[in-house]
Parts: C-alpha cells; sequence; structure tokens
C-alpha cells in the first residue's frame, strides 16, 4: 500500500501545495512546529533518505533550498531549519521549519493547530516567493 505521501502526490489526499516539479513535492505539515513548516519529499516512495540515489538525495536538497528561500521570504525568521527523522511516515522527507531560535526545531514542542484559512494564506505567500 502506498503511504500517505504517496497518496498526497496522486491527489488522493488534499494538501496545502507549496512546489512540485516532475520528481519532488512540498507541501505543508498539517501538524507544524511553525508557520510555514513544510515538508519536501521525493516523488518516488523510498522508506530511508539514504536509499535515495546520489543523484536524487542532490536533487531533493536543491528543491528544499528554492523552498526554504521562499519560506524565509514568506515567513518572518531568523532561519529556515531542516531536519530529517523519517520514523513517522515511511516516505523519505525532509521538514523545512522557519526558526526565531533552535527551540523551533524541538518536535516534542506543542504543535500549532491552523485554520484551513490559515493554512491556504500561509502556502500561497510562500509559493508567491517562488
Amino acid at each position: 500500500m502506498a503511504s500517505i505521501f504517496s497518496r498526497i502526490v496522486a491527489g488522493e489526499i488534499p494538501c496545502y501545495k507549496i512546489a512540485e516539479n516532475d520528481k519532488y513535492f512540498a507541501f505543508l505539515d498539517i501538524s507544524p512546529l511553525q508557520k510555514g513548516h513544510t515538508l519536501v519529499i521525493p516523488k518516488r516512495e523510498v522508506d530511508y533518505i539514504f536509499d535515495l540515489t546520489d543523484e536524487e538525495l542532490a536533487g531533493l536538497q536543491v528543491f528544499a533550498k528554492k523552498v526554504a528561500i521562499a519560506i524565509k521570504k514568506a515567513i518572518p525568521c531568523v532561519k529556515v531549519g531542516q531536519c530529517v527523522l523519517g520514523l513517522e511516515v515511511p516516505h523519505a522527507h525532509i521538514h523545512l521549519v522557519p526558526m526565531q531560535s533552535e527551540a523551533d526545531m524541538r518536535f516534542t514542542n506543542p504543535h500549532l493547530e491552523l485554520t484551513q484559512e490559515e493554512f491556504q494564506q500561509i502556502a500561497a505567500a510562500i509559493r508567491k516567493e517562488l
């Protein structure tokens, strides 16, 4: 069975899409640490990020960089942090989180509960910067 992320890429599950090309996809995390928290994934379903080919891993990082630059322009922050955990969903992914401090990257922090309208506004603001 396809992962939830593969189902998002296929359009079977709705998301707040930020960016997409033929190999990679970025969308807002629906349980964000901070406004603008975005997930970046390869479209090819691979559980462990280091099982990607060198070319895929490099491409994923370059794609994530473009998204992170747009996030930083759209969401007031000092930097956009990057984290790879990979235990909660069996599909490689990068978390991009706008930060004021390193504490903003603690996944044990309470996650935000945003309205659909807030998610739509955040996604539109980031897409505008791409």
